[in-house]
C-alpha cells in the first residue's frame, strides 16, 4: 500500500506539501495540488483516517443506535441513514439496542470510543445513562423516530394521529364499533402517542377504549401473538385489532390463524408501520406508513448540521393510512379477462 512518503516521489514534492494538499490547505499553488492529486491517482493512495481524524479532531463517521434491526422500519431506515451519510462524505457505524436499554448504552459508549462526529439514536424504553449524559454533555446527536420529552436534542419523527384518525374513521366506516389496540412499550413515546391518538379518535365517535380492549406489547411479534390470544378468549371479542406496530401485527395475524379464525371475516386486522409484506398477506393488511426514507434522510442532515457547527433542526413528517383489505374492505373489481382470438390451423 501506498504511503505519503511514496505519493511526495511520484509527485516530486515535499512530504509536508502533500499533507498540506490532502488536507485542502489554501497555501499550496495549483500546481502542486495537480501534481498530488495525479500521483495520489496513480499510486491507488488512501490518507490513513486514523491518523487524519487525530489532526482534524474529525473522523467522518457517524453512529446510529436503532432500536430492532429485525424490524423492517428500522431496517429501511438504517438503510436511507447510511446513503444519506455516504453522499455528504460520511460513513455510518450501526448499532442494534434489540429494545434493550443495556444493548443502548454498550453501543453508544462504544460509538464514542470509536471518535465518531455524531450520533443518531432511536430511544429504548425511554432513553438509558450513557445516552443521556452524552446528550446533556453536548455530544452532537438527533433522535429519531423516538424521543425523550426534557433533552435537548432535535427530534426527526412522523406525526401518526392525523393517520390514525384516518383509520378509525375508515373501521368505523365499515360498520366496526369494538376495536381493542395491541399497544407499544408505554416507556416510549411511539408506544404513548399511538395509544393517545386511537383513544382520542374513538372518543371522536362516541366509542370508549375499555381496559380489555387495550393490551400491553412491546413491538415484538411474540407480544401480538399473546395480546390477540387474550382478546379472542374475551366474552365479547373485538371486531377488529389495530396492532401499534408491524411485527405485533404479524404475531397477531398468527394468532387468529391458530384459532382457525379468518381476517377479515371474523376480526379485522390494522397496522402501524406500513411494509412490503403486508401486499403480500391474504388479505393485504391496511395499515399506516410513514415516510422512513425521508425521516432517515432528514436526520442525517440535521446531525451533520450539529457535527459541522450549524443549528439542527427538528423535523416532523406526516403518516398515511393505506387502505387495504384486511379490515373487510370491498375487493377491487376484477378487469376482464382478454381472451385472443382462436388461431386457425392453415395446414
Amino acid at each position: 500500500m501506498a504511503s505519503i512518503k511514496d505519493v511526495a516521489a511520484e509527485a516530486e514534492l515535499s512530504v509536508a506539501t502533500v499533507s498540506r494538499v490532502l488536507n485542502d490547505h489554501p497555501s499550496v499553488s495549483e500546481d502542486a495540488r495537480r501534481r498530488v492529486l495525479a500521483a495520489v491517482e496513480t499510486l491507488g493512495y488512501r490518507p490513513n483516517a486514523v491518523a487524519r481524524s487525530l489532526r482534524t479532531d474529525q473522523t467522518r463517521t457517524l453512529g446510529l443506535v436503532i432500536s430492532d434491526v429485525m424490524n423492517p422500519y428500522f431496517t429501511e431506515l438504517a438503510r436511507s441513514v447510511e446513503e444519506e451519510a455516504r453522499a455528504l462524505g460520511y460513513s455510518v457505524i450501526i448499532g442494534n439496542a434489540d429494545e434493550r436499554p443495556d444493548l443502548q448504552d454498550h453501543h453508544v459508549t462504544t460509538l464514542l470510543d470509536r471518535r465518531i462526529d455524531g450520533l443518531l439514536v432511536s430511544p429504548t424504553d425511554g432513553g438509558s445513562p450513557h445516552m443521556l449524559d452524552a446528550a446533556r454533555a453536548g455530544t452532537p446527536m438527533v433522535f429519531v423516530d423516538r424521543w425523550i420529552p426534557g433533552v435537548d436534542v432535535p427530534v426527526v419523527r412522523s406525526d401518526g394521529r392525523g393517520a390514525v384518525r384516518d383509520l378509525v374513521a375508515h373501521l368505523y366506516r365499515l360498520g366496526h364499533r369494538r376495536l381493542a389496540i395491541i399497544a407499544g412499550p408505554a416507556a416510549t413515546t411511539t408506544g404513548r402517542e399511538r395509544v393517545d391518538a386511537f383513544r382520542e379518535a374513538l372518543g371522536a365517535y362516541g366509542l370508549a377504549l375499555p381496559d380489555a380492549y387495550t393490551g400491553q406489547g412491546d413491538f415484538q411479534a411474540g407480544s401480538g401473538r399473546r395480546v390477540t390470544e387474550g382478546f379472542l378468549d374475551l366474552a365479547e371479542p373485538p371486531e377488529a385489532v389495530f396492532a401499534a406496530d408491524n411485527l405485533m401485527a404479524l404475531g397477531a395475524l398468527d394468532a387468529i390463524r391458530a384459532r382457525g379464525l379468518r381476517v377479515p371475516d371474523d376480526i379485522a386486522l390494522a397496522a402501524f408501520d406500513d411494509i412490503p409484506w403486508f401486499v403480500h398477506t391474504d388479505p393485504p393488511v391496511t395499515a399506516i406508513a410513514q415516510s422512513t426514507g425521508a425521516l432517515g434522510r432528514a436526520a442525517v442532515r440535521a446531525l451533520v448540521d450539529r457535527v459541522e457547527g450549524r443549528p439542527g433542526e427538528s423535523v416532523t413528517l406526516p403518516a398515511r393510512l393505506v387502505v387495504r383489505r384486511s379490515c373487510g374492505e370491498p375487493a377491487p373489481p376484477q378487469s376482464p379477462v382478454q381472451q385472443s382470438p382462436v388461431q386457425r390451423s392453415t395446414s
